[in-house]
């Protein structure tokens, strides 16, 4: 009996881990829509994102995070980063479209992240062209 109490509470612990474990909130006050709406700011980022261009610390780190956000369905993004996910991909699918299908290629090759997004994309109102 002791060793089962023991077992679901090393059990509870880890399971508590894995949900604390989140990516930083330190750059969500940044202004995406500014972002995505200046081609100065824009242009940076994307270059940072392909690696052809210098990265802000704020670019590094979305650089870092963005292939594991893609993997598990932005499982540890906070509700303002999943916001700002869903946001930057209407604005690229819409408005940049050329830049958009160049990140798809770098950060989604195969076309793996894609397909399984279209269904979530139209329910938040966002037409993905692929």
């Amino acid at each position: 009996m002791k060793v089962f109490v023991v077992a679901l509470a090393l059990i509870a612990v880890v399971v508590a881990q894995e949900e604390v474990v989140r990516y930083t909130t330190k750059f969500d006050n940044i202004d995406v829509d500014e972002i995505l709406k200046s081609d100065r700011l824009f242009k940076n980022y994307f270059q940072c994102l392909l690696d052809e261009g210098r990265c802000t610390p704020e670019g590094n780190e979305l650089k870092r995070v963005l292939p594991d956000a893609l993997e598990t369905a932005c499982s540890k993004c906070s509700d303002k980063q999943r916001s700002a996910g869903v946001r930057a991909v209407k604005y690229l699918s819409e408005n940049r479209p050329t830049e958009f299908k160049a990140l798809r290629a770098r950060f989604d090759p195969e076309n793996k992240y894609i397909d399984q997004y279209v269904k979530d994309a139209e329910k938040e109102g966002i037409t993905l062209n692929v």
